[in-house]
């Protein structure tokens, strides 16, 4: 498995303090897992196929897709692979900039009252 969280966190591009941050676990943690000193807990392994919306099967036994995709989610990864790496730097800051904006909108912040 330490292979498999490896190849999903290159993947898509992250560090290990960026994959690690996105699970609420330390950078640390992670690459004790990823040198196969530590395995991931069940709840991990819950929290990465979620998160990065991972196969749980692929992760456990390498069998199938790595990720679960959309028709929507699959399209959108296709033209994400086909941008040049700033492009798709960009693109990741103009996603997380909409994600806190809807944050924002849903929680009554973004309201004028």
């Amino acid at each position: 498995m330490k292979n498999r969280i490896r190849a999903i966190r290159k993947t898509l591009k992250l560090s290990q303090s960026e994959f690690a941050g996105r699970l609420g676990i330390k950078s640390t943690a992670l690459s004790m897992v990823e040198l196969g000193k530590n395995a991931l807990t069940e709840q991990n392994i819950k929290l990465v196929c979620m998160v990065f919306n991972v196969n749980d099967s692929w992760l456990r036994t390498g069998e199938g897709e790595m990720f679960d995709a959309s028709p929507y989610e699959k399209e959108f990864f296709g033209i994400y692979r086909g941008l040049m790496p700033e492009t798709q730097q960009a693109l990741l800051r103009l996603a997380r900039d909409m994600l806190e904006s809807q944050k924002n909108l849903l929680n009554g912040k973004g309201r004028n009252v």
